[in-house]
Formats: structure tokens, sequence, C-alpha cells
């Protein structure tokens, strides 16, 4: 892990080339109907013959039976305790889109939803209003004013913004206002010790303004807030395995994560095609790469089993571009397992492959959570992910004499 004490004394650089594709929301669990998982339904021929040259097992992303956010998820695949490194999701939208944030700035991570007449919420990402809709809602939401604090509200993408409040005496924990079901109303920002209650009134003003300004309108009509955080003090991740890494990802919430960790960001478009691109052109200049694909846990949060399915079959298909690179060690995971069945992020285990030269005859038959479950790496942390990329890629020392 990133922290291990002994870990400066076994790395070391080296020209071998690691690739991590994080499948955001990969895992899942079978349909009712079938009994099938949406990695069982789909035909997926590239990652079905890539596992049967790699070793294959499950990972728990943060401990049995806890369902993490994306944050926690990406953290552990990087080496990062999630438990011990947990930081909040405004912090990472907000680095996403390249905010700058002071040391005692608060950031938080907007959703614009829908509410009825009785203010329960009818849809909490308001359809998934696209950005084009939604970023004059973000600008009238700017215009905003909380006295004693100062306030910035930047878009992100589609129903997602990031409030940023500004001033003295403030502190981060703060609740959330997100209930994440729908069908009641939205929570109120409360304080949750005695040094974040100016924090708490301030977003509980901003929500105020927000509703008034919104209001009237038949989808978008409510805004909520959740992951209230300041920036971390982390252990920064090339200097601790002694790579040159880089993040490629189209949703900014991703680059946040690898800009917090000390990643270069490279940017790209908006699609999982453009990734690729940006991979291909970029490939000789590091020695390490996050990739992320997000369709699939989009497409799971929806309950839309079937649109799971197509987004996994999808990736299959992009899968011989990024093979035809040829990196040293190829590592599919995924940072939690958004099962449609459940409309949700789940506490299930998520599949893994790790591909180099040294994976050769130890493959399982199809990448499915099943088969992984049989695989030779078994089930393990998700925080040990890195050190076996590391081992594969030639770049862990021996440890002790």
């Amino acid at each position: 892990m990133i922290d291990l004490p002994f870990l400066a004394d076994i790395r070391h650089s080296t020209p071998s080339k690691i690739v991590l594709l994080v499948v955001d929301g990969l895992g899942g669990a079978p349909h009712p109907n079938t009994g099938k998982s949406e990695l069982e339904t789909a035909a997926l021929p590239n990652l079905d013959r890539l596992s049967t040259r790699s070793a294959a097992g499950l990972t728990t992303p943060v401990m049995p039976g806890v369902t993490p956010g994306s944050g926690p998820g990406h953290m552990a695949l990087f080496g990062y305790d999630p438990v011990k490194y947990l930081m909040g999701r405004g912090v990472l939208e907000a680095l996403g889109i390249d905010v700058e944030l002071g040391a005692g700035d608060i950031a938080a991570r907007g959703n614009l939803c829908t509410v009825d007449a009785e203010g329960k919420l009818i849809d909490r990402r308001a359809g998934r209003i696209p950005t084009a809709e939604s970023a004059p809602l973000v600008e009238m939401l700017n215009e905003i004013e909380v006295a004693g604090v100062d306030i910035a509200v930047y878009p992100v993408q589609d129903y997602r913004f990031v409030l940023v409040i500004s001033g003295d005496g403030l502190d981060d924990r703060i609740s959330e206002t997100d209930p994440q079901v729908v069908g009641v109303a939205p929570l109120e920002a409360r304080a949750l010790n005695d040094a974040s209650e100016r924090t708490a009134e301030a977003a509980r003003a901003f929500i105020s303004a927000a509703r008034e300004a919104l209001g009237g309108r038949e989808r978008a009509n409510m805004a909520m807030l959740r992951g209230f955080s300041m920036l971390p003090a982390l252990p920064n991740f090339g200097e601790r395995y002694a790579l040159r890494p880089a993040a490629i990802a189209a949703y900014p919430m991703y680059r946040g994560l690898a800009k917090v960790v000390g990643m270069r960001v490279i940017p790209t478009g908006r699609t999982f095609d453009d990734e690729l691109d940006t991979l291909e052109e970029r490939f000789h200049e590091h020695d390490f790469f996050f990739l992320h694909y997000k369709p699939a846990d989009a497409a799971g949060e929806d309950g839309d089993f079937d649109a799971k399915v197509d987004m996994l079959e999808a990736l299959d298909a992009c899968m011989p571009r990024l093979l035809e690179l040829r990196p040293d060690v190829l590592v599919v995971a995924g940072d939690h397992a958004t099962p449609a069945i459940l409309g949700a992020h789940s506490w299930h285990a998520v599949p893994l492959l790790v591909h180099s030269a040294l994976t050769q005859g130890e493959g399982i038959d199809r990448f499915t959570e099943r088969e992984c479950m049989q695989g030779s790496l078994g089930r393990i942390a998700a925080t040990e992910v890195m050190m076996l990329a590391m081992a594969h890629a030639g770049k862990l020392l021996k440890y002790g004499p």
C-alpha cells in the first residue's frame, strides 16, 4: 500500500508500463428473471479472451458489507486505505474542473434535482439534465449571496455543480442534504460539531436561496449538496511508487481524484474513445496510466439492467485498441459494484484481472463475478492491487535479506 513503511526500500523505477483501467460500477448482481449478472449476460469476447491469459480474482473496496462511494473505491485501487484517507466529494469535483481552492475553503458537490409540489424528491439527478440546459441554471445559482461568507458556484457536467464557500472559521464536518432516495424531502445541512455551525448556516442559506431561484420549473427545480470537504494532505502517488503517473478521465470527479494524489491529468474529450485517443497519443510519456470508464456505473445507478449490459459490451469492443498498445501490465478493475437490480452502489465484491507476461496459464474462462471468484488471486483488498501491478511490472525488489 501507499504508506507501507518499507515501500521506499523495495520499489524502483523501470521502463515497464502499467495501465489501470477502472470500470466504474463494474460489479453487478443476478437478475431475478435469469439468475445472471450484467457481466454474465453481456457478450464480452475480448474481455473473456483476456481473462484466460490473466490472473483473476475479486476485490473488496473497503471491507465486507460496506458500500463504498466512488472516491473511497478509487483511492483503495490507488493503494490508499479508504478509511484512513477518506475525503469528501466536493474537493474532488472542484479539482476536477480546475477550481483553485484556498487552505480554508469548503467545497461541496451539488446536484440539480426535481421535487414535487410538496417538496419531495421525484428525481435526484433531474433526469440527468444535459449541460446545455443546466449551465444557465448554475449561472443563476452563482448570483446567490450569503451574509458573512463568499459563495462561488461552478458548472461541472450535466446535473452536477460545485459550491465553494470561503471565509474565516469554516469547517467541513457538515451533513449532506441528499437523502439518497426519492419520495422524501431533501435533508437540512447540519453541523456535526461546534466548529462547523457557521458553515452549516451558510449551506442552509444557499439551499434556501436556490429553492427560490429554481422554483416553478418542471424539472431541476431544487438543489442538494453533499461531500463537504477541504483540501487534504496525502502521500504523493508518484513519489511513493517511483512512477511517472498520468490520468485520463472524461468525468471531472475522477480527474480530481487523480490530481489530489499527485497524478498528472491529461486533457481529453467526453467519451471513452476520446480517452483511448489520448492514451495512444501520450503512451510514450508515462510509465503508469489511470484510465476511467463511466457508462456502466451510470446505467447501473439508473436501474437499467439492459443498458448496463450494453455499456459493458461497448467497453469490450474498445479493448483491442487498448491491447494493441501492449502495456507490460494491464489491470482491469472496478471501484465498486453497481447492480442494476438495486439502482445504486453496493457492497458486493468486484471482478479483477491482472494481465502480464507472467500470467499465462492461470486464467479463467470468462470475465464474470462467479468466474473471478475461482481465479488464482482469490478475494483481496482493493488496496493490494497496486502492489500486484508493481510486482508484475518488475518494479518491486526483494524484501529483506
